[in-house]
């Protein structure tokens, strides 16, 4: 008899101890603010459930100092000398002739300057070779929890990244990004991939990290935000410009994307690798 209630003792913890795992995430704010923009969407509940009960979930304090602190910030001089020297600007260089007919082929087809997109992506992800130190959901579940200004933006930001790791059958903790949650080599945030990103190479997949659908994703990008077609005008306040902004709404970001263009496009044409 003794063995009997102890086995039944046994089996209401267990069964109370699974329960309570089961309620965590459905207590979690962050959670609680990422299920309201999905429930009237087609992903399952469980499924959200189930990623929020992962052990790889953290919080990263670092984040809030970098989200408060941002390189935009920083005197012109600063900024400009993280991203205009000399090994960025030959990696540019290097960048447009290793994969000289894929970029020809993007900007011929979307009538957007092909160094514009190499100096983007050099900024953004150093072509493709920095992804980000961050995992999009921690950066994210981080700002939800521990940064209350941002916390609305983030928790959709979020729900756009499980959106679009649903769709694609991707697991949402492996994709590395950074602080604010922007991943792939082009730099999206999750509602900015879901918009413009385009599947340039055919395969019915929009790659983060795949260069036809990174390049073309920028050049659609730049084109909904006001780029003309095959422009000749770079100069503050133009509609390249313009688009640019769009992308990181700082003077310092625009400059620097522009000054590196110009760089990289004398330096193709003058052979100074």
């Amino acid at each position: 008899m003794f063995s009997i209630i102890l086995n039944l003792l046994l089996y209401m913890f267990l069964i109370g101890d699974a329960k309570a795992q089961l309620d965590t995430p459905l207590k979690d704010p962050a959670f609680q603010a990422v299920w309201s923009h999905l429930d009237k969407k087609d992903i399952p509940k469980q499924y959200v459930i189930n990623t929020f009960m992962n052990s790889e979930i953290k919080i990263h304090p670092k984040i809030i100092s970098s989200f408060n602190n941002p390189y935009e910030k920083k005197k012109w001089e600063q900024y400009r000398k993280i991203f205009i020297t000399e090994k960025r600007i030959k990696g540019g260089i290097k960048f447009y002739q290793d994969k000289k007919d894929l970029i020809n082929q993007v900007s011929d087809s979307l009538k957007v300057d092909k160094f514009l997109l190499v100096s983007l992506v050099g900024v953004e992800s150093n072509y493709g070779k920095h992804s980000g130190q961050y995992t999009v959901f921690n950066a994210l579940y981080t700002l939800i929890h521990q940064l209350p200004r941002k916390e609305k933006w983030a928790a959709k930001e979020l729900s756009e990244f499980l959106v679009l790791c649903y769709r694609n059958k991707t697991n949402p903790h492996s994709i590395k990004g950074s602080y604010a949650g922007a991943f792939g080599f082009g730099q999206f945030i999750p509602s900015s991939f879901n918009y413009y990103a385009i599947d340039f190479d055919g395969d019915n997949i929009r790659h983060h990290d795949k260069w036809p659908d990174v390049l073309g994703s920028v050049a659609n990008y730049l084109l909904k935000n006001g780029y003309k077609s095959n422009t000749n005008d770079y100069s503050k306040n133009s509609n390249a410009w313009k688009s640019v902004f769009a992308y990181n709404r700082s003077n310092n970001y625009v400059g620097v994307i522009m000054e590196l263009r110009t760089e990289i496009k004398d330096g193709v044409f003058n052979n100074k690798l």
